[in-house]
């Protein structure tokens, strides 16, 4: 039986990878910060007759402790992943600190997924086809880190702390399988379709404004996330698989180096102490 762990596996493309794994046999724990939506995925879940096979985890994610503690959790649940998806992502209009000092955009895009890649390994190299699936940004190469604040103590901007984080986020598939060179557990980065997958998040006016640009433009989270379903049910060769808009990435661009990956690691492990 396969084991799967969604970050933010309640709404959008996380749930429905979730789902699609449920009809596949697999284990699934998805991890959500609305009760009300881990109880819908649960009732799914029994409806699909997968109920005994599903499980969530309520967890505020740009919290380090809650990371570390959903890490516990899993660990209780699971003796082996196949799979770790991680979908978690929120935009701030306005600059959002974490209680551990962290910029909110970072925390999730950045932070939460290198915690919870780097601790699950040991689950993951237990499993049969182990993959990381870290859905952002790949592909696109406008900006980069702002190495010099990266957490944005000045000249916030929500567009800039988003570019900043999915670059973080892109160096973050490549300096895992840097520090894992003799791992099974693949990496793969994406950029889906521009997607509907829900506008609470976002105060007004700029919810108004992405539920209209959604209704003219977006794809269900169904359409965009085929693509990725069928990378995870029939790996590619490669260890790190980058895929924009389901096609190949090139990882020579700028936006993979592998210094500037290592650079970011040290910088990241000197401040979680994870290894």
């Amino acid at each position: 039986m396969k084991n799967v762990v969604v970050a933010g596996g309640t709404t959008g493309m996380g749930r429905v990878i979730a789902l699609h794994h449920l009809r596949q046999g697999a284990r699934v724990t998805v991890i959500g910060s609305t009760p009300a939506r881990g109880e819908q995925f649960l009732a799914d879940a029994v409806a699909l007759g997968a109920g005994e096979r599903a499980g969530f985890v309520r967890a505020d994610l740009r919290s380090v402790a809650e990371n570390h503690r959903v890490v516990e959790e899993i660990e209780a649940r699971h003796d082996a992943l196949d799979g770790l998806v991680l979908t978690q992502l929120m935009p701030f209009v306005k600059r959002h600190e974490t209680v551990d000092g962290f910029e909110g955009v970072f925390s999730l895009y950045y932070v939460s997924r290198f915690i919870l890649s780097y601790r699950l390994t040991e689950l993951l190299e237990r499993g049969d086809t182990p993959m990381v699936v870290s859905v952002g940004a790949t592909g696109l190469t406008k900006g980069a880190v702002n190495w010099a604040d990266p957490q944005f103590t000045s000249q916030y901007g929500m567009v800039k702390a988003m570019v900043s984080a999915g670059r973080a986020n892109d160096l973050l598939g490549v300096h895992y399988v840097q520090n894992h060179p003799d791992g099974r557990t693949k990496y793969l980065q994406l950029r889906p379709s521009y997607t509907n997958s829900g506008t609470n998040h976002l105060p007004q006016p700029h919810r108004t404004l992405a539920r209209a640009l959604g209704k003219v433009f977006a794809k269900s989270p169904e359409d965009s996330i085929r693509g990725t379903i069928a990378l995870m049910d029939d790996q590619p060769a490669e260890r790190l698989i980058l895929r924009a808009l389901d096609k190949p990435v090139d990882p020579s661009l700028p936006t993979f180096d592998p210094a500037d990956a290592q650079r970011l690691y040290e910088l990241t492990k000197g401040v979680l102490t994870v290894s």
